[in-house]
C-alpha cells in the first residue's frame, strides 16, 4: 500500500473515525518519551554549525554563545572569511559540562 493511498481513505473516514486513526498513529508513534541525544542529533555528527545555529543547539541566547566564544569555552574548528563555523563534537563537549 503507497502513502498516497492511505490519505486518500483517511480522507473517506468519518471524523469520528479519522480521530480514532490518528490517536493512534500519535500513541504509537511517540511512546519513547526518553530521546537519547544520538536519537536526535546522530544525523549531525559531522556538521558544522553556525554560530546561530549553535546557539540553538545548546539552547542559549546569542549574546550568552558570544560569551561562551569571547571566553574561549567554545572556539570556531573553521573560519569561511567573516563566519565562523563550530563543530558537533566540540558543541556536545560544551553542552555535557554545561
Amino acid at each position: 500500500m503507497r502513502a498516497e493511498e492511505v490519505f486518500s481513505q483517511v480522507q473517506h473516514m468519518p471524523e469520528s473515525e479519522r480521530v480514532k486513526f490518528f490517536s493512534l498513529v500519535a500513541r504509537s508513534a511517540f511512546q519513547a518519551d526518553n530521546f537519547s541525544h544520538q536519537d536526535v542529533f546522530g544525523h549531525l555528527k559531522d556538521e558544522m554549525f553556525s554560530a546561530h545555529d549553535a546557539a540553538e543547539y545548546l539552547e542559549v541566547s546569542m549574546p550568552t554563545f558570544r560569551r561562551y566564544v569571547q571566553s574561549k569555552k567554545i572556539v570556531p574548528a573553521k573560519v569561511i572569511g567573516r563566519s565562523q563555523l563550530y563543530s558537533t563534537s566540540d558543541l556536545r563537549g560544551l553542552k555535557k559540562s554545561s
